[in-house]
């Protein structure tokens, strides 16, 4: 893995997040949240350094879209990845790549390969661990600032009870590991709903 690279990555993108404020779970601290979680499970899944190097790209972009625009940005921040990454002289080829990785975060989206999963498991990941309901108020505040909207309580636990629902791992790891407390989690919501 070229670490040249990924320093010049990782300062790129903290730089074009830095300036979010109104952003309280999509943070360069989630990029970082997330880059652990892939390398996690890169080495559970014994891949190539060239294979890390990439996730390692992708996983730093996945979020730089909110510089734009909040909602159906995937194809802009993999513009973003690839014009970045061609005026450093990455090769093109691992460049289609962390565009192709950029867009599997898409949450409808079904995974292709091992690679494509680690990132949508790693993505997430944070919404299955002991903090979880701290995570996912910071969301809602977040979406509450951007989009200048108040989400009401009831609303914002019906629609988590209905995101956990419907989502689902796509790596054995990921699914050892994280869904004993994604049960636990969903149980509380379903608790507090009917509090």
């Amino acid at each position: 893995m070229n670490q040249k690279i990924i320093a010049w990555v990782k300062d790129y993108v903290n730089v074009m997040m830095w300036p979010l404020e109104s952003h309280y779970y999509h943070q360069f601290e989630h990029a970082l949240e997330v880059s652990q979680r892939c390398l996690e499970l890169w080495e559970k899944e014994w891949l190539s350094d060239d294979e890390l190097e990439v996730l390692v790209i992708a996983w730093l972009f996945h979020d730089v879209w909110f510089i734009i625009q909040y909602d159906n940005n995937e194809y802009i921040w993999a513009k973003i990845a690839k014009n970045y990454l061609k005026s450093i002289l990455y090769p093109n080829e691992k460049i289609e790549l962390v565009e192709q990785l950029i867009i599997a975060t898409i949450y409808d989206r079904e995974p292709r390969n091992i690679l494509e999963n680690i990132i949508r498991d790693a993505d997430t990941d944070n919404l299955w661990r002991d903090d979880f309901f701290d995570k996912w108020e910071r969301l809602k505040t977040e979406i509450e600032s951007i989009k200048k909207i108040k989400i009401l309580s009831p609303d914002w636990l019906h629609y988590s009870i209905k995101f956990l629902l419907q989502h689902k791992f796509f790596t054995r790891f990921e699914i050892l590991e994280r869904q004993e407390k994604k049960e636990e989690n969903l149980k509380e919501l379903q608790k507090r709903v009917n509090n």
